[in-house]
């Protein structure tokens, strides 16, 4: 099985097979679902799932084997319209998986939905994006039933670049806002008026990551998206998330997502629609 990958706005797709010993997802603005297709690994076996809150960062063993892999990204935004619409979510309140990182082998119908979008991202029958999107809406719907937990926090908050805690908002939406650019330590802690020394202790508490990782994330991302909605050349998508050699953005793109960007794009590309024509992005980061 080749990798395939499907982005749409309020969610990612991607489909793929993992033989590297180490596995590592640095903090991402969204929810991430992991799920095991086919494991070599005893404590995630084959149909288990594994669910990453936002700004969270996931790493685990696995084996020299082939194991295949479902990643499934949601943005807040989705789960908390779906919320909305459904009146599960009161003003106020954040929504966060109740049991993040634990192995869930006993959820039939999240691995079925997860499975069903698998093999429609296999198949690329007719209207396969049709259904992901519908299965992605129903996959929304039982992680609010079944999975996430709405409550109020002094800390959790929603701003325009995810689910953030809000001591650390400013930051992160500064560090959105310029991930295509250099940004030294004291700028960032500027930014959410705190000592550099301080900041960095939070930051590293809060996320699970050094402020820089987390940069280096967010540019990951944005690099993801101009490859996958654009046909702008590997080196000016390098360029334009803050990485001016090509074979260092390389090195870094295949370590964070382990594909080259040039693997990433062929394997995006199955997923645009017939006569696609690449829109223009906005400057910002995800």
């Amino acid at each position: 099985m080749t990798s395939r990958i499907l982005i749409e706005p309020n969610f990612s797709i991607e489909q793929r097979v993992v033989n590297r010993r180490e596995f590592d997802l640095p903090p991402h603005p969204q929810f991430l679902l992991i799920h095991f297709l086919k494991s070599q690994i005893p404590n995630l076996p084959s149909g288990a799932s594994l669910l990453v809150n936002p700004n969270q960062a996931a790493s685990f063993t696995l084996n020299r084997r082939r194991n295949e892999l479902l990643l499934a990204r949601i943005a807040p935004g989705l789960l908390i319209e779906t919320a909305t619409r459904l009146r599960m979510l009161r003003a106020g309140s954040s929504l966060l998986f109740r049991q993040p990182l634990t192995p869930l082998t006993d959820d039939a119908r999240l691995r079925a939905t997860l499975e069903s979008i698998a093999a429609e991202m296999e198949s690329g029958d007719a209207g396969w994006r049709e259904v992901i999107r519908s299965l992605v809406s129903q996959l929304a719907i039982h992680l609010l039933r079944a999975h996430i937990n709405a409550q109020r926090s002094d800390e959790i908050e929603l701003s325009r670049v995810g689910v953030v805690d809000r001591r650390l908002r400013r930051a992160i939406e500064f560090m959105s806002d310029n991930c295509g650019r250099e940004l030294s330590l004291a700028e960032i802690a500027a930014a959410a008026y705190l000592s550099e020394f301080h900041f960095a202790r939070l930051f590293k508490k809060i996320t699970g990551a050094t402020p820089h990782a987390y940069l280096a994330s967010l540019r990951i991302e944005r690099a993801r998206r101009l490859l996958a909605e654009t046909d702008l050349p590997i080196t000016e998508v390098g360029a334009q998330v803050g990485y001016t050699s090509q074979s260092h953005f390389t090195k870094i793109f295949r370590e964070a997502t382990g594909l080259t960007p040039r693997m990433f794009r062929s394997a995006a590309t199955q997923g645009r629609p017939h006569g696609f024509t690449a829109p223009k992005m906005n400057e910002d980061c995800p």
